[in-house]
Order: C-alpha cells, then sequence, then structure tokens
C-alpha cells in the first residue's frame, strides 16, 4: 500500500499529549482490566460509581442562571422548571462573590451583571420564592462568602418549615482554587479553610444529603491549564480539603461521601472523556491509600461538569451551538453526575431566554434521541481510551509527587507554583492559535469579514435601582441593636475554634447583610495580598 503524507506534524492533544496513527494492545501490553477499569460502582469506578449509571437515572440537568435582582433570577428559575430542567444552579454577580453589598461604593456599575445580587437574607428569600426546596437540589457557585449565603439559604428553610436533612444540593465553597486562578478571595488561606471545615462539619450533622464543597477544575481549566493539570490541582486541592477536616478531628466517613467535584469539559472529546474516567480512579486510590476510609461511598468521585466557556467564540456565535454539544457529550459518556451546557451568546452576555432554552434542549436531545446513555462506559476497552486514561493518572500523580515535595498546595501556591504553570500552558495555546498551528472556526480560519449579530441580554440601572431601594429599605426596618449584638457574637466565635455556622445563621436571620458579616470576619481573620507569580 502506498504510504501518504500526513496533514499535520505532530499530531498532539490539547493538552499536549502526542497522539499515534494507530492504538493497539500493544498499547496496554501490561493493563489489566480487572484491576484497572472492574466493573461500574466498584472500586476503582473507572468505569462510573454507580452500577446502573444513566440506565437508572440520568445526570441532573443544571443550567446556570443569575441575573439583575432575586425576582429577576426567580423567574428564569420557574421558567427552566417549567421546561424541563431537574436542577437549580445560581450564579451570583461579582459584589456578592467578593461579598460586598448591592450599596457599597464598590459595587457601582455591577450589581446583577453577571448573576444575581444577593445582599441578605430578603434577598435569598425571593431568590427561592415558590419553589420547593426539598424537592429540588440547588447548587450556589459561591467561594468566599461561601458559608455566608448558605446560612441565607438554611434560614429560608427553616422559615419554610423545611427541616434540613430534608435539603439536597452543592455549595462551592472551593477556596484554594480562588488562590490559583480565579482570584476571588476575602481572607487569608487559613481562615477560608477553618470556614470550609465549618461547613463540612456542620453539614455533616445536619444536612446529610448536601454537598458542602464542589471542589472545582473548571476555573482552574478556564485560566488556561491544561487536562492534566486540572485533573491534578483539582483533585489535589480536594485532598487538601481532607487533610483540614481530618485535623480538625472529623472521622474521613463522616464526610467524605458529601463532597463533590466540579470539572470543564473542553474540546479534545476522547481526552476529556479520559480525564474523567482517569479523575474516579485517581481519587478512588488516593483515598484509600491516604485516609483507609471503611465506607466505600468515601471512595467515590462525584461531579458536576460545565461546558468550557474559553471555548465559546464571539466570532460566528452559532458555532458555539457545535461546540457545546460536542463538548457536552464528552462529558455524558464520560460519566458526569449533573450537567451545564453554555448557552451560544455566552461569550458576548448573559444567556437570552431563548439561547438558554436550546442549551438545555441539547442536554434533552443527547439524553432522549442519541441513545449514548443506554450502555455503561460504552467506550471502555477502546485502546485509545484507556491509553490516555492512563496517560491522565500518570501525569497527575507526576504533579502529585511535585506538590508532596513542596509541603502541600498552601506552599505550592504560596511559590506561585501551579500559578505558573497554567500560565505556560496558556501561553502555550495562545501561541499555537496564532501561528494557526489550532484552527479554531471562525477565528483564525474559515472567518467572515461580515459579523452576526445575535440579540443579547441587557441588564437595565432600574434593576441596581430596585436593588439599592430594597435594600435601604431593609436598613430602616430591622432590629439595629440586635444586628450590633449578632455581629459581635460571630467576631468573637471567630476568635475561638467553635463551629461559626450556627453564628452565621443568627446573625443573617437578624437581617445583617452579607458585607456587614464580611466586614466583621475580617476584622478577625485579615485580608490576603497574592504574591507576585513572575
Amino acid at each position: 500500500m502506498r504510504e501518504t503524507q500526513e496533514r499535520k506534524n505532530p499530531f498532539v492533544s490539547l493538552s499536549g499529549l502526542p497522539v499515534a496513527r494507530l492504538y493497539t494492545k500493544d498499547d496496554l501490553k501490561d493493563w489489566d482490566p480487572e484491576h484497572q477499569l472492574g466493573v461500574p460502582g466498584e472500586f476503582p469506578y473507572t468505569r462510573g460509581i454507580y452500577p446502573t449509571m444513566y440506565r437508572g437515572r440520568l445526570w441532573t440537568m443544571r443550567q446556570f442562571a443569575g441575573f439583575g435582582t432575586a425576582s429577576d433570577t426567580n423567574a428564569r428559575f420557574k421558567y427552566l422548571l417549567s421546561q424541563g430542567q431537574t436542577g437549580l444552579s445560581v450564579a451570583f454577580d461579582m459584589p456578592t462573590l467578593m461579598g460586598l453589598d448591592s450599596d457599597d461604593p464598590r459595587a457601582r456599575g455591577e450589581v446583577g451583571y453577571c448573576g444575581v445580587a444577593v445582599s441578605s437574607l430578603e434577598d435569598m428569600e425571593r431568590l427561592f420564592d415558590d419553589i420547593p426546596l426539598d424537592q429540588v437540589t440547588t447548587s450556589m457557585t459561591i467561594n468566599g462568602p461561601a458559608a455566608i449565603l448558605f446560612a441565607m439559604y438554611l434560614a429560608v428553610a427553616e422559615r419554610r418549615g423545611i427541616p434540613s436533612d430534608q435539603l439536597d444540593g452543592t455549595l462551592q465553597n472551593d477556596i484554594l482554587k480562588e488562590y490559583i486562578a480565579q482570584k476571588e478571595w476575602l481572607f487569608p488561606p487559613e481562615p477560608h479553610l477553618r470556614l470550609i471545615t465549618d461547613t463540612i462539619a456542620y453539614c455533616s450533622e445536619h444536612v446529610p444529603t448536601w454537598h458542602p464543597i464542589s471542589i472545582s477544575g473548571y476555573h482552574i481549566r478556564e485560566a488556561g491549564s491544561t487536562a492534566v493539570q486540572e485533573l491534578a490541582f483539582t483533585l489535589y486541592d480536594g485532598l487538601t480539603y481532607v487533610d483540614a477536616a481530618v485535623n480538625v478531628g472529623l472521622q474521613v466517613d463522616a464526610f467524605a461521601p458529601q463532597l463533590s467535584f466540579f470539572f470543564n469539559s473542553h474540546n479534545d472529546f476522547f481526552e476529556e472523556i479520559a480525564k474523567f474516567r482517569a479523575a474516579r480512579r485517581l481519587w478512588a486510590r488516593e483515598m484509600e491509600k491516604r485516609y483507609h476510609p471503611q465506607n466505600p461511598q468515601s471512595l467515590r468521585l462525584r461531579c458536576h461538569a460545565q461546558t468550557a466557556g474559553c471555548s465559546l467564540t464571539a466570532q460566528q456565535p452559532m458555532n458555539n451551538i457545535v461546540r457545546t454539544t460536542l463538548q457536552a457529550l464528552a462529558a455524558i459518556l464520560g460519566g458526569t453526575q449533573s450537567l451545564h451546557t453554555n448557552s451560544m451568546d455566552e461569550t458576548l452576555s448573559l444567556p437570552t431566554q431563548n439561547a438558554v432554552t436550546l442549551a438545555l434542549r441539547t442536554q434533552q436531545i443527547i439524553a432522549h434521541e442519541s441513545e449514548v446513555a443506554n450502555t455503561v462506559d460504552p467506550l471502555a476497552g477502546s485502546y485509545f481510551i484507556e491509553q490516555l486514561t492512563n496517560q491522565m493518572e500518570e501525569g497527575a500523580r507526576e504533579y502529585f509527587q511535585k506538590l508532596d515535595a513542596m509541603g502541600g498546595m498552601l506552599n505550592a501556591i504560596e511559590e506561585g507554583f501551579p500559578q505558573r504553570e497554567i500560565l505556560e500552558a496558556s501561553q502555550r495555546y495562545q501561541r499555537e492559535v496564532d501561528k494557526r498551528e489550532r484552527i479554531i472556526v471562525g477565528v483564525n480560519d474559515y472567518t467572515e469579514e461580515k459579523y452576526h449579530s445575535i440579540p443579547l441580554l441587557r441588564i437595565s440601572e432600574e434593576s441596581e435601582n430596585t436593588q439599592l431601594e430594597r435594600l435601604t429599605s431593609l436598613r430602616t426596618r430591622r432590629d439595629c441593636a440586635k444586628v450590633t449584638e449578632v455581629l459581635q457574637a460571630v467576631q468573637q466565635a471567630a476568635t475561638t475554634r467553635r463551629n461559626l455556622m450556627p453564628y452565621l445563621i443568627d446573625a443573617v436571620k437578624a437581617r445583617a447583610t452579607l458585607g456587614e458579616i464580611c466586614v466583621a470576619l475580617k476584622e478577625v481573620f485579615g485580608t490576603y495580598q497574592e504574591s507576585a507569580v513572575l
């Protein structure tokens, strides 16, 4: 047979892993299916954490939503639920993410623009008005002030007479990836870890079906990491949180089954599938080796996935529908437990109702028309997939060794190690795009002179004004003496090792605002200045 010239050299994955022309059994010479795969629902969980996976229950379709006032977002929640969404996911605006009240001068012009504005318990009540919290799972993407927003959620449920043990959902609450990638912290690392272990301990006792932390690789990937780096840094962050909880006296089996993870699903189809499979296997093996849990649930990596926001393009935005579909399919074939599909307009604005409906329909078509959910881990045994899964695990282990040698993730962050690794990876990727070694359709090839405009969601100034008026009204109606009392109690508890969650719940019930509580904690915990990375 005549040898033909290949169209490019070298062939590499999005993470820079070499891709061979053909994979055969020789690529898996020492591969032991029983050791590396097992069966679904059993150690090492490569093939999935449940025996039946999507044959028993489809993944949760959880579209990320939030804009304007709490009332605006409540309307979007109800619309999405009416269209078949099976879980809620809250996007908060930048002031809320940074622990600022909407009327803080630093919040001007940002209120309600990248998510919903929540400054008080009354906002949280509006956000979930007429939504049955004991019948729907809720995910909250909040990190620095996560414990305070969670306290508000618990207080809303209490006012409605819903026992906390009937609440199900997830609090992102992952501060390490903020220092690594997203840069939205409030305090130094140690006080943040204390708040996280407090929420973990509180949930293990009072909210047993809630996930008190969602260890997030999504933002690490959005910052420019490779899939291997996302996998390694995310799982090592998870081990750091387990260490922190164990060090304050918690038994690993008391909280590990409530841990969850959050991954990005990017463009490299097979690499992403392999990443999800390697994540489960690596987590199970590391948890068994380091902590020896007795409950098999403590070894299972449960995860949410979101399609890659950083892959969306402003040029030819309808192309984003295709990108999102392939990314969603990779997450599903990889075995995620829940999924958000980005809307085609999210690189330009928060999604319109039509765009988010189409994004939800993408999941529903995959679920009900493609038939890919009929069997568990359908790509198992593929020479290529199994070799990629091995490479993902091996690459992550190499990072684990480096991080262990540095004395753990906190030391590595102070040294700027994960930040530099991500920076170098993102620069390498951008050079490849600039040189057209990687083609981005509509950006550096197949371009069009004409700009394709699409309808965008606009947040009006009236929305911000409404939020400010409501906050002003709250301040005039509440018992100021009681607010002072509960804030002093929060501060006093922060100087001890008492769990802060009961004090935060009392504070929000007394109508102390998010910003006031954060200021009170900063007076005890201090603030954080990042070390220069370069």
